[in-house]
């Protein structure tokens, strides 16, 4: 029962922040940091579960952003239903793909390593604090400047890959935030903050749904009946947070910049150093 329990707190950690822009990976590994998951899971089990959970919150940026992203449609006229395929949402996905390609070449070959060398609290406080400090600057820089691109049929394929190597920074490094890269990375080279978000979803489905498939790959398919129930409640509780979550930024950001998420970093990024050098929590 504790194992369900912890897997229903860590769909709600999962999907309050894989989309706001603080890490969602960071944040899962401070708490297995306090809650020793991974014990009680298996390391193995544990290393798929925390990526596998995702799959609930990108369903919930599939739903929300339906009518966005599937290309085919149907529309009534005298004769009846046509069928057609709509090229904007086609080439839209051409760019995602552009956009994700050094993250997926770079993760196949090297997910193992980085996670060996770098999925720890210590590197996800420095990652916390580096883009905490990054979001404020660049929205300091952008007060008074008009975005360049101000739709998602703005972003060309340069733009889209310049996007992408943003997010291979949040490949390597945990507590980057791949959502908080290319958000700021989006920012950074002229793209206003709501089409910066959008995109930086659609970006996610691709590459969430690709790095779930792989640990599934390497963990074998093999569940036990305890861990699929406890892969069940993590889906469906990230599923239904993150519908709230991505309703609620989209509306925040109309109105407001990052700055708070970048103040918010910075203080989670001390916190967890200063518990690292007091032995709360290991940072090594």
């Amino acid at each position: 029962m504790i194992t369900y329990l912890l897997s229903l707190f860590f769909g709600i950690v999962e999907g309050i922040t894989e989309w706001l822009p603080v890490s969602s990976t960071g944040h899962l590994i401070i708490l297995e940091s306090f809650l020793n998951m991974k014990k009680m899971l298996g390391a193995d089990f544990y290393s798929m579960f925390e990526v596998v959970i995702q799959l609930g919150a990108i369903m919930a940026v599939v739903v929300i952003f339906w009518n966005e992203i599937w290309p085919f449609r149907n529309k009534q006229e005298e004769e009846g239903i046509k069928r057609y395929v709509d090229f904007e949402i086609i080439n839209l996905w051409l760019k995602i793909l552009v956009a994700c390609v050094p993250a997926a070449i770079v993760g196949v070959l090297f997910d193992e390593l980085f996670e060996k060398w770098f999925y720890n609290p210590l590197c996800v406080s420095i990652a916390l604090i580096v883009f905490g400090v990054a979001f404020i600057v660049v929205e300091n820089k952008n007060k008074d400047m008009k975005p360049r691109v101000r739709s998602l049929k703005a972003i060309n394929g340069k733009t889209a890959f310049l996007i992408g190597m943003f997010q291979l920074i949040a490949a390597i490094f945990p507590g980057t935030s791949r959502s908080g890269a290319t958000i700021v990375g989006a920012l950074m080279i002229g793209v206003s903050r709501t089409v910066a978000a959008e995109f930086t979803f659609f970006l996610a489905i691709p590459v969430m749904f690709g790095a779930s498939l792989l640990k599934m790959v390497k963990f074998g398919f093999a569940f036990t009946s305890t861990q699929l129930i406890t892969l069940i409640i993590g889906c469906v509780v990230s599923f239904a947070v993150s519908m709230v979550i991505i309703k609620f930024l989209m509306a925040y950001i109309k109105k407001h910049d990052f700055k708070v998420f970048g103040w918010y970093r910075i203080i989670l990024g001390i916190l967890v150093l200063l518990l690292g050098v007091m032995g709360v929590i290991t940072t090594h």
